[in-house]
């Protein structure tokens, strides 16, 4: 089974090459083949047909020169918004014995430019705990810079951090729509797997609306991936997914792998989600989120949904409602299935919950809740989460 490891480069990295030499059986001198055939069989060919080949080559391979040239394109516009981060941070180890202690994480980041002032979008696993000097960004040019003191930001329940930088002539990449992405889209991870900085790779779109991913316990409980097979390795850590338009529509955040380093399934952040949370952060300093007040049934299966009078598992079913509540005032129940959310088909519970949060406090909102074998409309007023004391 593949184990969820974070796509951050680890201090000390060791490789080693191993060189296995196949023994082949002798083979007697009587018993070699003529001259003429042994050139045949490797492909030996006259000085003509090379140069006819050649030519061949020429007119065949235009189409994929043409698409490789916007690659190059692409390569061009983003390379100067890259950065490569080194941050100081806490050992978690060392801090699980009350020690003290830091190590020094890596990892990439990319320059936006919002209300005319500079960030550089990162994960949280990235810089998490780092204060500001203890961080060195390093530009496309080499030039190194840190953080504005007081302007980092991190938000743990989403991997998200932004900082604000402050430099003569800085790059900003555009950002994307990430909502438009299809399965099958190219894109390009940019990034420093291992240490080695602005490297890019290609892939597609594999699948979109990864949730649920076991990350190791860091804590990441909103998540709706892109998953891609661009390569994206320790180090990768958040740098940007990229479009054929040279537009941000993910950061790259983790990895699926057995061994550590790519197995062509990674997992990015959509651009969407990602700014939803760094505005909120750089505006108010802290993420608000909404809340309803529903316990989710984490076991919904097709039995039960047939029971229920379903087709199939869908929706998300209520297990418990939270006393004094939106959910408890708009009169949702325990046995409910909330079906659709503000018109938006619910596809599983952890959909659902990310619909409610990245929702406005405040908002009115409807909802097709299936009860008793009918289909009937329900709304709510979303309420802040921090106003209900919640267990952990």
């Amino acid at each position: 089974m593949p184990v969820l490891s974070r796509a951050r480069i680890r201090p000390a990295l060791s490789m080693a090459l191993l060189l296995c030499l196949i023994a082949l059986p002798a083979v007697p001198v009587g018993a070699q083949a003529p001259v003429s055939s042994v050139s045949q069989s490797r492909g030996m060919i006259s000085e003509e047909a090379q140069a006819e080949l050649y030519g061949q080559l020429e007119a065949q391979s235009e189409l994929l020169r043409r698409q490789s040239q916007v690659i190059k394109t692409v390569a061009k516009l983003i390379g100067p918004t890259v950065v490569h981060i080194e941050a100081d941070v806490s050992n978690p180890r060392t801090l699980q014995h009350g020690q003290g202690g830091q190590i020094e994480e890596a990892g990439s980041g990319v320059i936006i430019k919002r209300k005319g002032r500079y960030y550089v979008l990162t994960n949280r696993h990235v810089v998490r705990g780092a204060i500001p000097e203890g961080i060195r960004i390093v530009l496309a040019d080499r030039r190194l810079l840190h953080p504005i003191p007081t302007r980092l930001w991190e938000d743990a329940e989403t991997d998200v951090a932004v900082m604000e930088i402050e430099g003569p002539h800085l790059i900003d990449a555009r950002i994307g729509d990430s909502d438009a992405l299809e399965i099958g889209d190219f894109v390009l991870a940019v990034g420093s797997p291992f240490g080695l900085s602005h490297s890019v790779t290609f892939g597609i779109v594999s699948a979109k609306n990864r949730r649920a991913l076991q990350l190791g316990g860091t804590g990441v409980k909103f998540q709706d991936f892109i998953q891609t097979d661009a390569a994206i390795n320790p180090g990768n850590s958040g740098g940007p997914l990229i479009n054929l338009r040279g537009e941000i529509v993910g950061i790259n955040t983790a990895i699926a792998s057995n061994s550590g380093g790519s197995e062509g399934i990674g997992f990015a952040i959509p651009i969407k989600m990602f700014m939803q949370i760094a505005g909120q952060l750089i505006d108010h300093g802290k993420v608000d989120r909404a809340f309803l007040g529903v316990t989710i049934e984490r076991t919904f299966d097709a039995a039960l949904a047939k029971r229920m009078g379903l087709p199939r598992p869908m929706g998300a079913l209520i297990k418990g409602i939270t006393q004094g509540s939106p959910a408890g005032e708009a009169k949702l129940q325990a046995g409910d299935v909330i079906l659709a959310y503000e018109g938006i088909p619910v596809a599983d519970d952890n959909h659902l919950v990310n619909l409610i949060s990245f929702s406005p406090i405040g908002k009115e909102v409807s909802m097709v809740v299936f009860r008793d074998r009918e289909e009937i409309t329900l709304t709510a007023k979303l309420d802040a989460m921090q106003n209900f004391n919640l267990e952990p």
